[in-house]
């Protein structure tokens, strides 16, 4: 492995750790050069498994021969291990490293909407949730309890940002997802089009014509999309007009609802 003692911001080859933003990661003009960071050995790990390319190691110097030794051997000799203290790569990243450890990953190349769908029998549609931790949550939920596949709208959180990565405690490697395209596409791919995939969905919303999660119609559906909405104003008018089932989830004391992912996880539960 090639080690390399960092001491600035403008040391090369760091830069993806401590400059870039996650739109610059992203690489949204160039996906097959975009880049994500994963923190910490659990979470790095999870993705070396599932087949993720590492580019780089950030890395404090106590941990190279200790929690980060196992990642950094698994990663060969090609990829540069960047370390420094625990004070300055805090200083240089902004933030406490998890366990010690950041590494620079390859972006994959998602699959189709279609390849998503075409053997599940449960999938979630995440639709304008922009909280990282609610994201990372999400599907960490989908990988406990069953679900096949995550599709996600383009108003939403990307599942790769930093910190949604490590909510979800590497969960987001384990489920099959893909971005749905923006209503008005040409390829047609929006919530509406997962009938053409065989799917029947089920809007989590509060209306007065809503049934409730455990209504038997749902569990006998061989092939249900679970469509959540965003955190403060819920699923937009249209997609709730436009799902099969619009699905409560009873309350008690006077409570209306439950946090986006905490609403999931239910869902999840009773639905697979």
């Amino acid at each position: 492995m090639v080690v390399r003692v960092v001491s600035s911001l403008s040391e090369p080859g760091v830069q993806m750790f401590t400059s870039l933003t996650e739109a610059q990661l992203r690489n949204r003009l160039d996906p097959a050069k975009g880049i994500f960071i994963a923190e910490s050995p659990k979470v790095i790990s999870v993705a070396l498994d599932q087949g993720y390319e590492p580019l780089a190691i950030l890395c404090e110097q106590r941990h190279i021969d200790g929690d980060a030794a196992a990642i950094i051997s698994r990663c060969g000799d090609g990829v540069t291990v960047y370390t420094g203290s625990r004070e300055l790569l805090s200083q240089l990243t902004g933030y406490t490293l998890t366990r010690g450890v950041l590494c620079a990953m390859r972006r994959p190349v998602l699959p189709s909407v279609e390849s998503v769908c075409r053997d599940a029998r449960r999938v979630v549609v995440i639709d304008g949730v922009v909280d990282t931790t609610n994201i990372g949550a999400i599907f960490r939920s989908a990988a406990a309890l069953g679900i096949d596949g995550v599709l996600l709208t383009p108003t939403s959180c990307d599942p790769l940002n930093r910190r949604a990565v490590r909510v979800s405690m590497g969960s987001v490697f384990l489920v099959p997802w893909t971005w749905l395209p923006a209503v008005g596409d040409t390829s047609g791919s929006s919530i509406d089009s997962l009938h053409d995939y065989g799917f029947r969905t089920a809007a989590m919303a509060l209306t007065d014509d809503s049934i409730t999660l455990d209504d038997p119609a749902l569990a006998a559906e061989p092939r249900l999309a679970i469509v959540m909405g965003t955190e403060g104003d819920g699923l937009p008018r249209t997609t709730i007009a436009h799902a099969d089932y619009v699905v409560r989830i009873p309350m008690k004391h006077n409570v209306d609802s439950l946090n986006v992912a905490a609403a999931a996880a239910v869902a999840f539960w009773t639905l697979v």
